[in-house]
């Protein structure tokens, strides 16, 4: 098994391509090509994770935090991010970051979140725009079927909790091979008409090329007439944030006292409790604030996130609960959570969770 496997995998379930315009996630450091020994799963990558991994004997670092994040002019080891660098490449130690990619993935960062909550069918706050296209293709009618099925597995037809979501029309198409074609269907110099499906289906753009190429590969025609359209619909499968509701409303302090004891919380900070109870939880991991209008809007009675500034917290209006657990707290399971991926798919190589707690703040 070597790395590049490992990472293709991640890739195929939060592409590279689903980060935000500021990161760096992917292969920081590290050659694809060496076969792995053994992964280490870490929120952050630091000194201390590299070492770690140099004990238990492993080679590739999964982190969700990048340690690079900003260019890197010198890599002297006068900062903690250089000496990582260094150390990691001295002991042939790949690091890989899956950050805004994973934070974006529906079953990524917030669906742990809403597991340890306990939110009922938790759904994406604010779901991506731009990011979908429509795939129409024109097939012989007895072909449909097998393209279709072919262009479903390579990901094309999934909105929400339902995946193989099509339409189909038919219609007559009409053709007239020239000299040089070598057609399926009909005579070289002869207009043929057909009976054919119109079939058009939507698809994340990250899948895009994989389902054109499905398409291809199972239609019967020499030269396939399929056409792909930008979708302004947002995708409700991927995007930053999630909202929920309870199984059963909680009384205010009780909900707090809760997140506090499963998130080892030292401290909540929040705004002034204006609701006796709660019921609808809207939340993001790491530093969401950006996403506290769609949360009021929504109309969740709380905002849970981490990294809040002093006057970002005067936006509530009295509105809506927020509260600030922490960066790392909000986000210290996602490790727990890619190392249960890991191991589900891959048996030929020890997954280790890390024992660093990299959290840099203390609660006096």
């Amino acid at each position: 098994m070597i790395i590049k496997e490992i990472t293709n995998y991640l890739e195929s379930i939060a592409p590279i391509s689903s980060q935000e315009s500021y990161d760096n996630c992917g292969l920081i450091v590290g050659d694809e090509a060496n076969e792995c020994s053994g992964v280490l799963v870490s929120l952050d990558c630091i000194e201390k994770t590299v070492e770690e991994a140099i004990t238990k004997g492993v080679n590739l670092i999964i982190a969700h935090h990048p340690i690079v994040f900003k260019g890197l002019k010198k890599i002297n080891g006068k900062n903690y991010i250089e000496r990582t660098v260094v150390k990691a490449i001295k002991n042939d130690i790949a690091i890989y970051a899956l950050h805004t990619n994973y934070d974006n993935y529906l079953n990524g960062v917030n669906a742990e979140i809403a597991d340890r909550i306990g939110v009922a069918n938790p759904r994406v706050l604010e779901p991506k725009k731009d990011i979908l296209s429509k795939i129409v293709v024109f097939v012989p009618v007895d072909h449909k079927e097998n393209v279709a099925e072919a262009m479903f597995k390579a990901g094309a037809g999934e909105i929400g909790n339902y995946s193989n979501v099509g339409f189909s029309i038919e219609g007559i198409g009409t053709f007239l091979p020239m000299e040089k074609a070598n057609p399926f269907k009909g005579e070289k110099n002869e207009l043929s008409i057909e009976n054919e499906i119109r079939f058009e289906v939507l698809v994340s753009n990250h899948k895009l090329s994989n389902v054109i190429s499905a398409l291809l590969q199972t239609h019967p025609y020499e030269e396939v007439a399929y056409e792909v359209y930008d979708i302004r619909n947002s995708n409700q499968n991927e995007g930053a944030g999630m909202i929920g509701e309870l199984d059963a409303p909680m009384e205010t302090m009780a909900f707090l006292q809760m997140i506090k004891e499963r998130f080892n919380c030292g401290v909540i900070k929040h705004t002034e409790i204006i609701k006796k109870e709660i019921s609808k939880v809207a939340f993001c991991g790491g530093a969401g604030s950006f996403l506290m209008k769609s949360a009021m809007h929504q109309g969740a009675d709380i905002f849970i996130t981490g990294d809040y500034k002093y006057h970002e917290f005067f936006d509530a209006e009295n509105k809506i609960i927020i509260a600030d657990i922490g960066h790392f707290e909000s986000e210290q399971y996602t490790s727990d959570r890619l190392a249960c991926v890991l191991m589900k798919k891959f048996r030929n190589f020890a997954v280790h969770l890390t024992e660093v707690n990299t959290n840099p703040i203390n609660y006096f």
